[in-house]
């Protein structure tokens, strides 16, 4: 149920509040230089408009009265020219700032963008992608305002307030008390008001980012495939559209929150002028001391100059409260533990040979978590070959992972040419190692852009000299445009076979020593699985590989395959010598061969033209064996 605004008690302070907020001023700390400048504009400014009033005052009780019209030329000019420097300081502090805060959303972005960049897979396998794009798009979008504006009309306001009180001062002390009696109450409404939409502000970003997730999930190539198929179109729209709902109810409590208490403010600070004359007025009927007009209308001037500033300021207070539950989500992100760093003194291989060795190792998600793996033992020389098969749930994907550091080991080591791959400097491991999965991501781009992701100085021979050898080239050189076709979001203008030998050309041309096949062909039909296969044996040879089975046929020439069952190795050895064993593995053979047909259904050809080349589109002639899906 929706709380109801009325009945809500603001909460107390936060006391991490003043962190925050030196952590904030950081973020402008190398802007500085800028922002001094930025200061010396508004105070320039704040000074020049405050002395309209008091020219106000001679035209009015000197220059007119005394018919002195060279004087009377002189103060309109002043006038005249302290609205026109005023206006030129105004258009030069709101480039210099608005130029600040857009570095400082640029430097928020990137940071965000650089720490999501470090952070492990285990992070991104429990984090919806809509969270951490709405964390990017929508929270930092949402500063803007406070970064690029709110900074410098909190000086120029703040500024402008006291230059004004202490002209109020020196024209009339009393009528300046009398204007700020009621300005200690005014700020502590706007504080409140701030404490209420900072809260307010926390429940819309999140339901921004359920949105956003509910978008990226349901509006994806994918998801749309899904919703269709699954006839759930509409209750797709129902869901998105009370999720639209929420959004609205949080949009109009957090514009509306303090919205009459403000209001309030507003109309006691208009009503000050009549304040001031009627004060003005019983002064004079009771013997007190006159005040000129000249004066009472020049500290009338300053007392509704005043009005603006002040009004602005409290505003900025409350927008800088409600920022804040902008700025605690950004610096959640920004305070996420890396699980995976690179050491200080990282070890650089001018040479991969490919030599992977796990010794003892054990893994697990979490350190209350079950082992997903324990004690696995295992080497593959440089240019031998190792299949890892085994039931769902047994660890193999886990386990080929991490040789790349996409999970770290809990215990025991993998080491690449001896050296642990802890100690080896990202660079190392990601040119020596190369990883085909059975999911294959393609970039909104062009077929040479995609290629290009691994190697971005390839040269078009180069290109062409990969899509060769992955059994690709023909096929990118019949489409019309040729390498310069958009391959579609995640590559759904292409066949699950041809993405595949896009991603094994890809790997080609990045030349890895050594090479993880994680179920690279076990979405796709015999058909154009033995074609992908080929392009794959390309890609082997030559090479350190570690391949993850799903259909047994591809690993038989592997020169050790280890079969794990519940995170432990419960066979190894050549193919032939685990049939002799008739274990498990010998088990996984037959039921394999009892879901082959014999032949190939007759005429079977890869799917037409786009998607020409086979895929997981067409219909299959082998129903695998589903040993373990990805992961």
């Amino acid at each position: 149920m929706r709380p109801e605004t009325s009945t809500w008690t603001p909460p107390p302070t936060d006391p991490e509040q003043p962190r925050q907020m030196r952590r904030i001023l950081r973020l402008f700390r190398p802007y500085r230089g800028r922002l001094a400048l930025v200061g010396v504009l508004v105070g320039a400014s704040s000074l020049v408009s405050v002395a309209t009033p008091f020219l106000l005052r001679e035209i009015l009780d000197t220059a007119i009265p005394q018919g002195r019209t060279g004087l009377l030329s002189l103060l309109a000019l002043g006038m005249i020219a302290s609205a026109v420097v005023t206006s030129v300081f105004g258009v030069l502090q709101t480039l210099i700032s608005t130029t600040v805060g857009q570095r400082v959303m640029h430097d928020l972005r990137t940071a965000v963008y650089d720490r999501l960049q470090r952070m492990s897979l285990a992070f991104f396998t429990r984090t919806r992608t809509g969270e951490v794009q709405s964390r990017i798009a929508n929270d930092i979008g949402g500063m803007q305002a406070t970064v690029t504006s709110t900074a410098t009309s909190l000086v120029s306001n703040l500024t402008s307030v006291v230059a004004t009180v202490v002209a109020m001062l020196a024209l009339d002390w009393r009528l300046t008390v009398v204007s700020l009696l009621l300005l200690p109450v005014f700020v502590a409404v706007s504080r409140r008001v701030g404490r209420e939409r900072k809260k307010i502000a926390t429940e819309r970003q999140k339901q921004m980012a359920v949105m956003a997730a509910t978008v990226t999930e349901s509006l994806s190539v994918s998801g749309i495939l899904l919703g269709r198929t699954m006839g759930r179109a509409d209750s797709l729209t129902r869901s998105f559209a009370e999720e639209s709902d929420d959004l609205v109810d949080l949009e109009v409590r957090s514009n509306m929150a303090g919205r009459w208490r403000m209001s309030v403010i507003s109309v006691v600070m208009a009503a000050m002028p009549a304040v001031i004359y009627w004060a003005a007025g019983l002064a004079l009927h009771f013997g007190g001391p006159a005040v000129s007009i000249g004066t009472l209308v020049a500290f009338v001037s300053l007392q509704q100059g005043l009005f603006r500033p002040t009004v602005s300021l409290l505003s900025t207070g409350v927008q800088i409260q409600t920022s804040l539950a902008l700025f605690q989500r950004i610096f959640e992100y920004l305070d996420l533990p890396i699980d995976i760093t690179e050491p200080e003194k990282p070890v650089r291989l001018a040479e991969v040979k490919g030599d992977v060795r796990f010794e003892n190792v054990a893994f697990r998600y979490d350190e209350s978590g079950t082992p997903i793996l324990q004690g696995i033992d295992a080497e593959v020389p440089a240019g031998g070959s190792l299949a890892v098969v085994g039931p769902t749930g047994s660890g193999k994907s886990t386990l080929s992972y991490l040789v790349p550091r996409l999970y770290e080991v809990t215990g025991g080591s993998v080491t690449l040419d001896g050296v642990d791959v802890r100690d080896l400097d990202f660079d190392t491991l990601a040119r020596g190692i190369g990883v085909v999965s059975q999911e294959t991501y393609l970039f909104h781009a062009s077929v040479a852009d995609n290629l290009r992701f691994a190697k971005p100085e390839a040269t078009d021979e180069e290109l062409v000299a990969a899509a060769t050898a992955a059994q690709i080239h023909d096929h990118i050189t019949s489409l019309p445009d040729g390498y310069d076709t958009v391959v579609g979001e995640r590559g759904h203008r292409f066949s699950g076979g041809e993405k595949q030998r896009l991603a094994i050309a890809r790997t080609i041309l990045r030349d890895p020593p050594v090479l993880i096949l994680d179920e690279a062909t076990s979405a796709l039909d015999t058909r154009t699985e033995h074609a992908v296969q080929e392009a794959i044996d390309a890609l082997s040879a030559n090479r350190t590989t570690i391949t993850i089975a799903h259909r047994l046929s591809t690993i038989r020439a592997a020169d050790q395959i280890v079969v794990l069952d519940g995170g432990l190795i419960s066979e190894r050895g050549s193919h032939e010598a685990l049939l002799a064993q008739d274990g498990a593995y010998a088990a996984l053979v037959r039921r394999d061969a009892r879901m082959k047909p014999e032949t190939d259904a007759p005429g079977t050809t890869d799917p037409a033209s786009p998607r020409s080349g086979g895929g997981s589109g067409g219909s299959s002639t082998e129903a695998p064996v589903e040993l373990e899906p990805t992961k």
